[in-house]
């Protein structure tokens, strides 16, 4: 029997560590990005006419507007990680349309490595924004005893981002794919077109939820 990692099973062995179809499919769905944004900046620079270019400036201009309405404040550094969780969670939505492929969205494993990211992203912001001193103070107000609330609060909702992502993903692939064997593919054509939509819907609220936390953390440092 394969040893499995959050029911993937395990395909290969660097050393001691494990590789799975999921890590392979994250990779590849990440590599693919990369050589994606490549392609449309040197649009933009080189061939600024372009559909290709064209794409690059909507693109662009949709990530900046939506972390700039969900977080209050411009911010390029969180631009660009929210914009890379957003993309990153609509490629996967597109990659586990493919036969064969599991989409990396689909396994609690990496939907937890995503609200981890978010996670540590928050302190971060408001220790940029504050100091270290001045960020974790928060966490006493308005009474000190509160502190253990204030713990729960920051761990569940990374749980409620990771789980919610998770559910949502694997539930549409999974109906999906049930379908497919019992009917064939050209039946639930339609259905695999709102499973695509519901992955980009989620990509949005998964930033939209990011980018929240992540300002409020750094509107403390402003109202300080």
């Amino acid at each position: 029997m394969k040893p499995e990692i959050f029911a993937d099973p395990v395909i290969a062995w660097l050393g001691a560590f494990p590789v799975t179809r999921t890590m392979v499919s994250s990779a590849a769905t990440s590599v693919l990005l990369v050589a994606l944004g490549a392609a449309l900046a040197a649009a933009v620079r080189h061939r600024p006419g372009g559909r290709l270019a064209a794409l690059g400036r909507i693109t662009f201009r949709f990530l900046t507007d939506l972390v700039r309405e969900s977080s209050g404040q411009p911010w390029p550094a969180l631009e660009a990680f929210a914009g890379s969780l957003f993309l990153f969670i609509a490629a996967a939505a597109i990659v586990g349309q493919l036969p064969g492929v599991p989409a990396p969205t689909a396994n609690l494993s990496a939907t937890s490595a995503l609200a981890a990211l978010v996670f540590l992203a928050v302190p971060l912001a408001g220790v940029h924004a504050r100091g270290v001193r001045g960020y974790l103070a928060h966490y006493l107000r308005p009474n000190p005893l509160l502190l253990p609330l204030h713990m729960v609060s920051e761990i569940s909702r990374t749980l409620a981002l990771s789980l919610r992502l998770f559910g949502n993903m694997m539930s549409g692939h999974l109906v999906v794919a049930l379908i497919v064997a019992l009917v064939g593919f050209f039946v639930p054509v339609p259905l695999m077109a709102l499973d695509l939509l519901i992955g980009f819907l989620q990509a949005y609220i998964f930033t939209i939820l990011a980018c929240v936390y992540i300002g409020a953390a750094v509107r403390i440092g402003d109202e300080a």
